[in-house]
């Protein structure tokens, strides 16, 4: 029954996502809206979006819709209130934020599509930073191939340093219409399974769901499992009817999507680390003034402090749930099996980039 509501809801935000955007659903991989629990919780998230500070904006007021396909207690979704309050708070409400939140406003793919088509639909959008790999970020595929990351302060070096700066601003040095604000993450990425998987041997023969990405098809095809391409929406039900064995996502998107009541073996593989990227349109960017734009850099900065704070401690906390929960939680004692499954994948994927993929390595020192 629950599940039935939560499809239902489900299709109803995807016809308001391909209305506003004029295009079909297209999946990222990523994290993509998590179904709200009914109706009247979904309205409660709409209204938190767009409450109090655009009440008391002034009437000359700047108002930035920034789109979020996650629901807004999520890591993301915190993330994104976090901007918003530091942008109307350093601007004193010249910039008023509008987050719109659960994927309302359609897939990262689609968003980015109407963001660059200048349908002025959306200003900002946070996305998963190897969705731009197709938008002009070639670099930014590096940053999802397996193992990269060994820890999370490996990546918050790469995050705050110059080479990060690099890759927020190829796109638009590539002739792509938009602007990197700030960096972010949402914790390491795992994979979940219908029966028990204890090793990488157990993948032999799964079928695992990927996105339509070349690093993803060729991470689970080096472990031996079948890379089975199902859009995000289909996930749930894809798992619960045997078209798929498993998939992988970060911890708190597993738990907040319920994929535990379908899939709940849970293996601490840390594949890949949720980098996040926040963007702008060069349309919208243009509107402000060299002081506003500086607001949206600075805000930006405070904002990825922020979930740099909280992205942990979130992240544990959902993971204890899950456990008591009665989810088979496997700990990874020994990931050099996967790393050395997947040498080919980098090698690969970093054709032409290995100088700039090595620097992201020696990071890690």
């Amino acid at each position: 029954m629950k599940k039935k509501i939560l499809s239902t809801l489900l299709c109803a935000t995807m016809l308001v996502s391909m209305t506003a955007c004029g295009s079909k659903p297209a999946d990222t991989g990523s994290t993509t809206a998590a179904p709200a629990a009914t109706t009247q919780a979904a309205a409660e998230a709409k209204a938190e979006t767009t409450a109090a500070p655009a009440a008391e904006a002034a009437a000359d007021a700047i108002v930035l819709t920034y789109a979020e396909v996650n629901p807004l207690d999520t890591i993301v979704g915190m993330t994104g209130q976090k901007f918003k309050e530091e942008v109307e708070s350093r601007s004193n409400g010249s910039i008023i934020i509008d987050i719109q939140a659960s994927g309302v406003l359609g897939s990262e793919n689609e968003v980015l599509d109407g963001m660059l088509g200048g349908t002025g639909t959306v200003d900002i959008s946070r996305i998963s930073a190897f969705a731009l790999t197709s938008y002009g970020g070639e670099k930014s595929k590096l940053l999802s191939l397996p193992y990269t990351f060994v820890s999370r302060d490996h990546f918050w070096k790469f995050a705050e340093s110059d080479l990060a700066r690099e890759f927020l601003d190829e796109p638009s040095q590539n002739g792509t219409n938009l602007i990197g604000l700030f960096y972010g993450e949402e914790g390491f990425r795992h994979f979940f399974t219908k029966d028990p998987v204890a090793t990488i041997d157990d993948f032999k023969g799964k079928k695992i769901r990927v996105s339509n990405d070349p690093v993803m098809v060729g991470l689970v095809s080096s472990l031996g499992a079948n890379a089975t391409e199902v859009a995000f929406t289909e996930l749930y039900s894809a798992l619960q009817t045997g078209v798929c064995d498993g998939a992988e996502q970060p911890i708190a998107n597993y738990k907040s999507n319920a994929f535990e009541e379908v899939a709940p073996n849970l293996i601490l593989d840390g594949h890949t680390l949720g980098a996040i990227q926040v963007v702008i349109a060069q349309e919208a960017w243009d509107k402000l003034t060299p002081d506003q734009q500086n607001i949206l850099m600075e805000a930006g900065k405070a904002a990825g402090e922020y979930n740099k704070s909280i992205s942990e401690q979130k992240e544990n906390e959902v993971l204890e749930e899950l456990k008591a929960s009665g989810v088979n939680v496997v700990e990874v004692e020994d990931k050099t099996p996967w790393q050395e499954a997947t040498k080919q994948v980098i090698a690969d994927n970093t054709k032409g980039q290995e100088e700039l993929y090595q620097q992201i390595l020696d990071l890690a020192k």
